[in-house]
């Protein structure tokens, strides 16, 4: 199954699992009735930030909306990774680990390209993320403030609100991102 189609059946599920219409899931998520149905339909490939707000809106963790079910055992080659990517290719997300009734946290690894920025919309209620720079230089713009870090460099921040990152240095900024669900 290919990642809209693989959207598209665990956002129905998840919608038809909490009762709600396209309607009420619009209200709740900030996403419109119209390119929810799309999604549902795998009509259209969604923004991560889109997927963020739907998401939200569901009160799941985000990789709920992408990973297919799991084994109990998950072995992941590199090139079987989940990829997706702002507009134009200079956001990079790869999900290695989504969260489970077992496990409640996410686990990516972002690139940004030098001089690129991305907004998150933020995550769920009293969410944590967890950032490690593996390479390049990053800033973390998050509750009015800014973070600059460097290889090596970590950070963890309430995640439910908005927050930015930006690549501040000249090379591909490389960073693992846990994003945490509290019980």
């Amino acid at each position: 199954m290919n990642l809209s189609e693989t959207i598209a059946a665990n956002l129905k599920r998840l919608r038809l699992e909490r009762n709600l219409s396209l309607g009420k899931l619009s209200e709740l998520s900030g996403v419109s009735k119209v390119m929810l149905g799309q999604i549902e339909k795998a009509d259209t490939n969604p923004t991560i930030n889109t997927l963020w707000k739907i998401a939200n809106g569901l009160k799941v963790p985000y990789t709920k909306l992408i990973d297919e079910p799991e084994n109990d055992t998950k072995f992941l080659r590199k090139n079987q990774r989940k990829e997706q990517h702002d507009a134009n290719g200079h956001y990079r997300i790869f999900n290695y680990y989504h969260s489970t009734p077992r496990r409640n946290f996410e686990l990516f690894i972002i690139e940004l390209d030098v001089g690129t920025e991305q907004t998150s919309v933020g995550h769920s209620e009293k969410s944590q993320e967890y950032i490690v720079v593996l390479e390049g230089n990053l800033c973390l713009k998050a509750s009015g403030k800014e973070y600059n870090l460097e290889e090596g460099d970590s950070i963890s921040f309430d995640s439910e609100k908005p927050h930015t990152y930006l690549n501040i240095g000249d090379c591909v900024s490389k960073s693992i991102i846990i994003n945490y669900y509290p019980g």
